[in-house]
């Protein structure tokens, strides 16, 4: 069973969505680790180094999502998670905006998977399973 820390990060507090991603990842054999919301880059960090988790999960509604998720990757790597597998969604960004232009923008600060607001939670378990050879 592998391991993934999913939370909320930055000054957020939208539980309702987190709880949904636990309930779905769990349902699907995933041993979910959730660190809940108002997560700093840090509580992220610290779980996965403490779990072994295999990919980290990002979860953002306020719109700032950006601005909370710079450098993550490079964190990541600095603690040694450079095999740990980034995925981010949400509303991550503030207004409307194109969002193959976001997808690029995450993608260039480390993301591996970038999902815009509405997806379902069922085309990350897939992309999961790809990933992380379920």
């Amino acid at each position: 069973m592998k391991t993934v820390v999913i939370g909320v990060i930055g000054a957020d507090v939208h539980a309702v969505g987190n709880k949904i991603i636990d309930h779905v990842l769990t349902e699907y054999g995933f041993n979910v680790v959730n660190i809940g919301v108002l997560s700093s880059q840090e509580d992220f960090i610290n779980a996965a180094i403490e779990t072994n988790a295999k990919a980290i999960l990002v979860s953002s509604l306020y719109g700032h999502g950006e601005m909370d998720c710079k450098y993550l990757r490079e964190n990541c790597d600095e603690a040694g998670l450079g095999h740990v597998k980034l995925y981010v969604g949400g509303n991550i960004v503030v207004g409307k905006q194109d969002f193959k232009e976001v997808e690029q923008r995450f993608k260039k600060m480390g993301f591996d998977r970038v999902y815009p607001p509405g997806t379902n939670i069922e085309d990350a378990v897939k992309d999961l399973r790809e990933d992380l050879g379920e």
